[in-house]
């Protein structure tokens, strides 16, 4: 045999040593135990994500001078709507009643059992109408009355259609800030 040809003979009994040597159970072991805390802590994110506080990214004109028209984000927690205690000049997250998969942003005007004023067409004129809003559902306009689509053509919103409510802006820097209470 060729210097060669042994010396590749002694490196691969060699390498089946070492490689026999390798503790392959606590490897595995250990790649489990760190499978599950990566899965862990991505249930904790979803559980906190869902049921807690989340974030979201709101861009349009109807909420202007409040969200910007190019869009902030919003930390927006999700515990009032589900206890019911929502208020109003709130600004909450909510799937759009006219597009259920669009998420909208709007400031509630009204609660259940409360009459609400509102202009009918602000562009056109000053007619106002006047509307009760019936038991769990809220009343939501855009601050921008103008250029909002909201409860004045939809209709009072159904409570299990809101996500969360909006509390305090995030990002761009330059707006970082509580999103306050407007009546």
């Amino acid at each position: 045999m060729s210097t060669a040809g042994s010396r590749i003979a002694s490196f691969l009994s060699g390498a089946a040593a070492r490689f026999g040597k390798v503790p392959w159970r606590e490897i595995r072991e250990e790649a489990f135990d760190r499978a599950v805390l990566v899965l862990k802590a991505a249930c904790f994110v979803h559980v906190v994500n869902t049921y807690v506080v989340g974030i979201a990214f709101v861009r349009g004109p109807s909420m202007l001078p409040t969200i910007n028209l190019t869009g902030d984000v919003v930390a927006v927690e999700r515990v009032s709507p589900r206890w019911g205690s929502l208020a109003v000049g709130d600004v909450v997250i909510l799937l759009s009643p006219e597009n259920p998969r669009k998420t909208v942003a709007k400031r509630v005007l009204g609660l259940e059992g409360d009459a609400v004023t509102f202009l009918v067409d602000p562009a056109r004129g000053s007619a106002s109408q006047t509307v009760v809003v019936p038991g769990g559902h809220v009343w939501v306009q855009g601050d921008n009355i103008y250029s909002s689509r909201d409860s004045r053509q939809f209709g009072p919103v159904p409570y299990g259609l809101i996500q969360g409510r909006a509390f305090c802006k995030v990002w761009p820097p330059e707006a970082v800030g509580l999103i306050g209470q407007k009546l």
